[in-house]
């Protein structure tokens, strides 16, 4: 199934790229994409977009009306959370370090506007599939893994997206991502013997800075500007 569905979403944007540089007629506009992920969980008990990870991919932007674009892409994205140890003179198993590695293909879907060819702003919904997963708490890896169920294999994100152009076809693209659902939902308890817990539900929570190549932006702004 989800090689089925990222085979089918890659296919299309390779067409959409292709189909995009034959011909004066087309206005569909490519993209190539590379960026950092600043990320954090929600709910996890630990706090700041500590964790860093990549974000690569290519897409395609199919214009319509006088300003407006909908966009597709297939994207490689690196999510998760990370604290440094909290108490790194202890010895024991209680130093307060964890680190959580989340990776996901994932398939971004938005609307843009376009405010004089300078700043495009959008927002649109995305599905990621968990390709893999590691968990280290206390700096020992757990069990954790893309397939024993721990997280939820489908991440649904609303996003949030800003662009500015920064040199002829590249743009500096800022984006924000949450989780519409749960990824997990952990039991936590102290450490003081009371036998005191409580449930958390996790969400990603992620701000990322790319960098976008595009592919034909200029005739196809053309072309749109001459259509009747």
């Amino acid at each position: 199934m989800l090689k089925k569905s990222f085979r089918w979403s890659i296919s299309l944007v390779i067409f959409l790229l292709l189909f995009s540089l034959e011909g004066h007629s087309q206005i569909i506009k490519g993209q190539l994409i590379a960026g950092l992920n600043m990320t954090q969980v929600d709910g996890d008990e630990v706090y700041g977009y500590k964790k860093p990870g990549l974000q690569l991919g290519l897409g395609a932007m199919i214009p319509f009306g006088d300003k407006w674009d909908l966009s597709i892409e297939t994207i490689y994205n690196e999510k998760g959370a990370r604290q440094k140890a909290q108490y790194p003179m202890l010895a024991d198993s209680t130093n307060g370090a964890y680190s959580l590695y989340l990776n996901y293909l994932e398939v971004p879907v938005l609307v843009h506007f376009t405010d004089k060819e300078l700043i495009t702003v959008g927002t649109g919904f995305s599905w990621g599939r968990l390709i893999t997963a590691r968990e280290y708490e206390h700096d020992r890896q757990t069990n954790t893994d893309a397939q024993n169920g721990v997280y939820n294999p489908n991440d649904f994100n609303i996003l949030v997206d800003l662009r500015m152009r920064l040199y002829k076809q590249i743009k500096f693209n800022f984006r924000y991502a949450y989780s519409m659902a749960k990824i997990r939902t952990r039991e936590y308890s102290t450490n003081t013997g009371s036998g005191s817990t409580w449930s958390r539900k996790q969400y990603n929570n992620m701000l990322t800075f790319r960098l976008v190549y595009m592919i034909n932006e200029a005739k196809s702004d053309q072309n749109r500007r001459q259509l009747p």
